[in-house]
């Protein structure tokens, strides 16, 4: 049975101990009045969207009606799907042209891919190498490359290095374009042996079976031999490894195996792990390799071995995932003082993240430090995220909000919404050709500085593209701008609120938790569509809403209704009544069984029954569910802020208590000063 901390008498003695910490200004309530005047893209012609179906249709669109689309801003988007349905008999001169004509142009990019894939099966070799850009880096095409060097007798001592560079790019299985070129570079005596031991041990170390097996065949009798032993040993590590070599590559298999079999059998690979060590003298690397898998999946399962398992793993092979996992199984077991230690063993950066500033408090604070504690709390409560919202909840402080409000540049916002990739993006989006769209947009923002990018961001979600607050802005082409963190505006956009304030209404929730499900789901996109065909803004399963539907005589119109805004709303919120009412309101709870599903979530329920709400969400086992009730919860606040400029208490808020002290917002300091805008914006400066 876990503990129960006596909460409010620790909570209250922290609250009687807090001093102000630093100097707080009261955040403002957001006032529509201030932002930026929206600006529209022209949509494309409406027939466009049933020429780009006849483009793809068996009859295909001739020239002639490819011509009348012709000033149109995707123009050569409809001339790429027309053309790439007669690719096998496009004439060269055609297929040339239009990668003359779009050169530069994403377009362009798409196109030279399903040409070249059409040339090498027309046998067209030279006109491959005509149109070969150095840029490519898939493993096919580089490998019909060598293949068009091949046939063009252009097979020199530059092809063999580049065909021995692809060999050992990769342990896993590359594609079958490649097995022309490496036959030739074996009759050319290029694959030497020492070239197939250093792919080998690429696959052993993927654990590739596969792999190891189709390169033993090409070794030696003898290494083929000692090959198939090792990869019979990765499939099944029962076998003894006594007559092994004792060389590096044998501990490498067989750590490699005793990892993979942690995975679903802790207990068997702990059990093997001495005699194998023994047997091949393994390093500390080796044992490593194998008890942090072992350790890593029992704590992930929360098995009674966990803790013992998980001291026994050296601390060189630690990591930010194995650290976490320490904290969760102590804090599963209610070891306050063992979380706290496992907290403190963690890198600087790692432990200064408000997730961990929280735990060390609130494990300080249950094992008597309510001293440290404070000043744990405050450090995580200067953060705008779910654990620096608790974390002012505990010491009854306002929430962190520092918005970012950029001057207003109109002229400049209108010339980002005339660039061309812009265009063709937000109109190629609109015409539900996402992958496309990103295309395009992602050209755009190669060209553009960061504030014509965050502009761009604007202009997208002016025209319904809202998930560009997500993916232009703070994480961008492998960059962060953690500043722009604090444009509230953009990365939690709102649309539908008199329809999610309806529904939430009726179905007595809060608005705001609404609008956090459908940010955390679709980010407002509402014809988003799943891979398990979850579909709309809140990605309801078509099984789902038809039962919702039954069980509320809300209007069933089947799985396609589930694309409009407001039936999905609508739906979506009585689903999250049914759940409120199935898990004895507790909204924590719910958010959970709204990702995992009722059996997982089920057994984490069972499993730590009284534990308390940041407690037992730290400890669910799934890393997406736990992430995710946390994203969801702090949203929440967020949008309580956009909908009503305060916030329901957080801690108020997982546990489903309606009523209460609302919070206000403030920002804790002076936050770092706003890049300052561009002065120049054309040309836009390319950034690396």
């Amino acid at each position: 049975m876990h503990k129960i901390a006596p909460s409010l008498l620790l909570l209250s003695s922290l609250v009687a101990g807090t001093a102000t910490v630093h100097a707080q200004s009261p955040t403002p309530r957001p006032a529509p009045l201030l932002q930026p005047a929206p600006v529209r893209i022209a949509p494309s012609d409406p027939a466009l969207r049933a020429a780009f179906d006849s483009a793809a249709s068996s009859s295909g669109l001739d020239d002639l009606a490819l011509a009348g689309f012709s000033s149109q801003p995707l123009a050569g988007w409809l001339e790429y799907v027309a053309l790439r349905g007669r690719m096998d008999t496009l004439p060269l001169a055609r297929g040339n042209a239009f990668l003359a004509a779009r050169r530069g142009e994403p377009v362009a990019t798409a196109f030279r891919t399903d040409w070249l894939n059409a040339l090498a099966r027309r046998n067209e070799w030279q006109a491959f190498l005509d149109q070969w850009d150095a840029s490519i880096d898939g493993a096919a095409l580089r490998c019909l490359r060598l293949q068009a060097l091949m046939a063009v007798n252009r097979a020199d001592a530059q092809w063999t290095a580049d065909a021995q560079a692809l060999w050992r790019s990769s342990g896993r299985s590359l594609p079958a374009q490649c097995d022309a070129p490496f036959a030739l570079l074996t009759a050319k005596g290029g694959l030497t042996d020492a070239l197939r031991w250093e792919r080998f041990d690429l696959a052993a170390a993927d654990a590739q079976v596969g792999v190891m097996r189709a390169i033993a065949a090409g070794l030696p009798t003898a290494d083929a031999a000692l090959a198939l032993q090792y990869a019979a040993y990765l499939d099944a590590p029962e076998a003894a490894v006594d007559g092994w070599p004792k060389t590096a590559r044998s501990r490498l298999v067989a750590s490699t195996a005793l990892a993979k079999l942690a995975k679903t059998d802790p207990d068997r690979a702990e059990a093997l792990l001495p005699g194998v060590a023994q047997a091949l003298a393994f390093d500390e690397a080796g044992r490593s390799r194998v008890l942090y898998q072992v350790a890593l999946w029992t704590a992930a399962s929360y098995l009674p071995e966990s803790a013992r398992r998980l001291a026994s793993v050296p601390a060189s092979a630690y990591d930010d995932s194995l650290h976490e996992w320490r904290v969760r199984e102590a804090l599963s077991r209610s070891d306050w003082a063992a979380a706290l230690a496992a907290i403190r063993r963690m890198p600087d950066a790692q432990r200064n993240d408000s997730r961990w500033l929280y735990f060390a408090a609130r494990t300080s604070e249950l094992t008597g430090d309510t001293a440290g504690a404070r000043s744990l709390y405050a450090q995580a409560a200067r953060k705008p995220d779910f654990h620096g919202f608790l974390a002012a909840d505990r010491l009854e402080q306002p929430y962190a909000l520092c918005p970012w409000l950029p001057a207003p540049t109109p002229a400049l916002k209108q010339a980002v919404a005339r660039d061309p990739n812009i265009i063709r993006a937000v109109q190629l989006f609109q015409l539900d050709r996402r992958g496309w769209a990103a295309r395009e947009w992602n050209a755009a923002l190669a060209r553009f500085s960061d504030e014509q990018r965050r502009l761009a961001v604007e202009v997208a979600q002016d025209n319904g593209w809202f998930d560009r607050g997500v993916f232009g802005l703070v994480n961008v082409d492998g960059k962060r701008y953690p500043e722009e963190q604090r444009l509230y505006r953009l990365r939690f956009p709102l649309h539908h609120d008199a329809t999610i304030r309806r529904e939430a209404a009726r179905n007595g929730l809060d608005p705001a938790w609404v609008a956090a499900e459908i940010r955390a789901e679709s980010v407002f996109d509402p014809n988003a569509r799943s891979g398990a065909d979850a579909r709309g803004l809140m990605q309801v399963l078509p099984a789902t809403g038809a039962a919702v539907a039954a069980k509320t005589g809300l209007p069933w119109r089947g799985a396609e209704g589930l694309f409009d805004p407001d039936l999905n709303i609508a739906i979506g919120s009585a689903y999250l009544r049914q759940l409120m009412d199935r898990y004895g309101g507790k909204p924590y709870q719910v958010i959970a069984g709204y990702n995992a599903g009722p059996t997982p979530l089920n057994r984490w329920v069972s499993q730590r029954p009284a534990m308390d709400p940041d407690l037992w969400i730290e400890t669910i086992s799934y890393k997406e569910t736990r992430e995710y009730v946390a994203r969801v919860l702090s949203f929440s606040t967020i949008y309580d802020w956009r909908l009503d400029g305060s916030a329901q208490r957080l801690t108020d808020r997982m546990l489903g208590l309606a009523s209460g002290q609302r919070k206000a917002f403030a920002c804790p300091a002076e936050p770092s000063a706003a890049p300052a805008a561009a002065t120049k914006h054309a040309p836009a400066k390319r950034r690396r």
